[in-house]
Parts: structure tokens; C-alpha cells; sequence
């Protein structure tokens, strides 16, 4: 019904691929890392998720517009690629993070904590994010933006 490269199925998979990490990665962060009960975390997770809706095709396109601006600079290095996505993932993110952090009620410790560590951990969260992101838009027999 939709082409490869129909605008609603990239929005699809990019979707889908942010709600479920998000969503996974988040809860462990709040709840290991920041110290927030299972409740605030639960409620963070869940107003994420409209959030994440609404963003997930943005960040898609946003990404892949840093990956085009990278590889005509350096073109053919791999690492160049993992770094994209850690700079991608973490500017793009972490604004939205503590917003939605802010609304659920967690106090300004816990807030500058989760940002702080999704910051430190988007040194592997927004590489394995990209994979992850790939693997789904295979999923959805997407065509790549890059």
C-alpha cells in the first residue's frame, strides 16, 4: 500500500523505534540511576509516550541530516557514524527529557541526575539508539533517508 519511501511509513518506523527505547531506557535510568519510585517513573514513561509520538520523526529526520553533514566531511569512517548518533541522540533529547521530567513532578535533583546520566549513558544509548533505529526501519522496509 505504501512505497518504501512513503513519508507515513519512515514516520512509522521512526516512531515506533523511539516509543519502545525510550520507553525501556528511560525506566531503567529513572529508577537505577536517579532514585525516582517505580510510580514517577511509570508516570514519566507514560507522558513520554505521546511525547515521543510527537517527536520521533523530527529526531529521525534531524539524524540523518547530521549523518548527510558528517559523511561529506568524512566520508567512510565508521566511528564517524556512532558519534553522529551520540551527538544526535543527546541534543535532541535531553531538552525534551527534563521537560517531561519537570511535568511529572520530579524535584530539580532528580531532574539534573536522569538528564545528567541519559547524557553520560547517551555515550551508549544514542549509538545503540541508532542501531536499533536502522533495525526497525528494515522492519518496516523502509528505504534510508541517508
Amino acid at each position: 500500500m505504501f512505497s518504501r519511501s512513503s513519508r507515513l511509513r519512515m514516520a512509522a518506523a521512526d516512531t515506533f523505534a523511539l516509543v519502545v527505547y525510550c520507553f525501556i531506557a528511560g525506566m531503567i535510568i529513572e529508577i537505577c540511576l536517579s532514585g525516582m519510585t517505580l510510580q514517577q517513573s511509570l508516570s514519566s514513561r507514560l507522558l513520554s509516550v505521546p511525547v515521543n509520538v510527537a517527536i520521533a520523526w523530527p529526531f529521525g529526520l534531524y539524524r540523518d541530516a547530521m549523518l548527510r553533514l558528517a559523511r561529506r566531511h568524512c566520508s567512510g569512517r565508521f566511528w564517524m557514524r556512532n558519534l553522529v548518533d551520540l551527538v544526535a541522540y543527546v541534543s535532541f533529547q535531553s531538552p525534551v527529557y527534563a521537560l517531561i521530567l519537570l511535568v511529572v513532578g520530579a524535584d530539580e535533583q532528580q531532574i539534573m541526575t536522569a538528564v545528567t546520566s541519559n547524557a553520560i549513558s547517551s555515550m551508549m544509548l544514542g549509538v545503540v539508539y541508532g542501531y536499533f533505529l536502522e533495525y526497525c526501519r528494515r522492519l518496516f522496509h523502509v528505504s534510508r533517508y541517508v
